[in-house]
């Protein structure tokens, strides 16, 4: 089920009614509310994929009850790798066989051997990256005795497959998550508000900034032999909006959503185009999963506690695996290893003292042309055509003023300067509060009534916006 979709609307207002209105005083009732809501939302996909989720939450269950019991170390490294071998063997198998079955024979040809795989026809069950990691989080967690092992299935269960953020996050960690079905919930008129603000906010930088800028995007990586360097890199920006707006706009529909029910989930985007260096871009992009290889991989394997050469392997390392999460192709990989490498520059650079002569000003400049050619990389259907795409892009004696002439009448159309400007918006409006408190001080409107002729005026453009866009899914459910 589709959270811009027509099936959502009716389905999230049903949810609410029975859990607010007709069993909120029983707090088991509403936990297993949200676990068959959460079976339904999941299932309106493909009923079948459900046995995995529920494979996967049974073992972990399971597992947490038997580390609570186990005193061997042995053992309970063994009950650990079974709860590792099950999550990562279904997402394994799921997500990467034909990826690594092909990476296999093409090795053996580079030495004159003919080998053919058997290619499976496997369908990718949708969120099976986010829940994989959210359920094997709290075994890691029970294992190192950070979190108590639950003994309330139904709690378990529902905190696994919570529907809001079941997939495409944020990847909720147990100790944040699990307490809240423990606690009994009431109803609070604010936040029921605020999160309802937050869905419709979601919705629009998803509907109305991201979904139109993809027809453009799509446009430019599928003809970009047509285009010049400068509506390539016009077509790169472009992209910067969508799976800002998109992946961004997905969250925060999560978060409202959980709000409206009692629950608070983690922030997962704080304006990461605004870093001042590409590690502050991971501490504000996609917080929930670069957190969570930081806490289960990144400081397992060492951190940056070992020599500085170790240091920089772990780095790589993290980021070659956060480049294969995202998808069973090299065009990821060598995204991830990108970024990796430039974690290690700057470790290299800045932790020498360039840092304190580095104006922030400057590290701006150079974060944002880092991350639009990353996103190139990223969203390219190959290496080839994205090492074509950059090339042209790159390039500035490869200028084609009827290319870009073309580009911006079919782009820069009012309705596309409205759709920037509202996701330049969606960058800064949050960012600096008071600029809107000096506003409503200069008009003499209140915060709520701007707020209100804000929303009114985003939801009468957005509307014309979204009957002239096509719908698309978001990007995140390919991961």
């Amino acid at each position: 089920m589709l959270f811009n979709s027509i099936e959502f609307a009716i389905f999230l207002p049903i949810v609410f009614f029975l859990y607010w209105f007709v069993i909120n005083k029983n707090l088991k009732a509403q936990n297993l509310l949200v676990l068959i809501s959460s079976y339904i939302f999941y299932g309106w996909w493909d009923w079948r994929f459900l046995s995995l989720i529920i494979f996967s939450s049974f073992t972990d269950y399971s597992v947490g009850i038997a580390l609570s019991k186990e005193k061997n170390s042995t053992k309970r490294k063994l009950l650990l790798l079974t709860s590792i071998f099950v999550n990562i063997g279904f997402l394994g198998f799921f997500k990467y066989w034909n990826f690594f079955a092909e990476s296999f024979a093409d090795a053996f040809t580079l030495f004159g051997n003919n080998f053919e795989p058997d290619r499976l026809n496997i369908i990718l069950p949708v969120g099976i990256s986010f829940y994989t990691f959210q359920t094997l989080s709290y075994s890691i967690d029970v294992y190192r005795r950070k979190v108590e092992p639950t003994k309330d299935i139904i709690a378990f269960f529902s905190f696994v497959s919570f529907f809001p953020q079941l997939v495409a996050g944020p990847i909720e960690r147990a100790t944040n998550l699990l307490p809240q079905f423990y606690i009994k919930r009431q109803f609070d008129y604010k936040k029921a508000v605020d999160g309802m603000r937050q869905i419709l906010w979601g919705l629009f930088k998803k509907m109305v900034i991201a979904d139109n800028c993809a027809g453009f995007v799509n446009d430019f990586f599928a003809n970009s032999a047509d285009y010049s360097g400068s509506a390539l890199l016009l077509g790169a920006i472009f992209f910067a909006f969508q799976i800002y707006c998109d992946f961004s706009g997905y969250s925060d529909i999560a978060i409202g959503t959980a709000r409206l029910l009692g629950f608070n989930l983690m922030r997962n985007f704080a304006f990461p185009y605004f870093s001042r260096d590409i590690a502050e871009f991971w501490r504000r992009w996609h917080i929930s999963l670069s957190s969570w290889f930081r806490d289960y991989l990144y400081i397992p394997l060492g951190g940056n506690r070992v020599s500085k050469l170790w240091n920089y392997r772990n780095l790589l390392i993290v980021f070659f695996i956060t480049g294969l999460w995202h998808g069973a192709s090299w065009s990821f990989v060598v995204w991830g290893l990108y970024h990796g490498f430039f974690l290690v520059g700057e470790k290299l650079l800045f932790g020498r003292g360039i840092k304190s002569l580095t104006s922030p000003f400057l590290r701006a400049v150079y974060v944002l042309p880092v991350v639009l050619i990353g996103w190139v990389i990223f969203r390219a259907e190959s290496l080839t055509l994205a090492m074509s795409y950059l090339e042209v892009m790159l390039n500035p004696f490869n200028e084609n003023s009827a290319g870009f002439s073309m580009a911006v009448q079919e782009v820069l159309t009012p309705f596309t300067i409205f759709t920037l400007a509202l996701g330049s918006l969606s960058f800064f409006a949050p960012r600096k509060p008071t600029v809107g408190k000096m506003l409503t001080r200069q008009t003499g409107f209140t915060l709520d009534f701007a707020r209100l002729i804000y929303v009114t005026l985003a939801i009468f453009f957005g509307a014309v916006i979204v009957l002239q866009s096509n719908f698309s899914p978001f990007l995140y459910f390919r991961f």
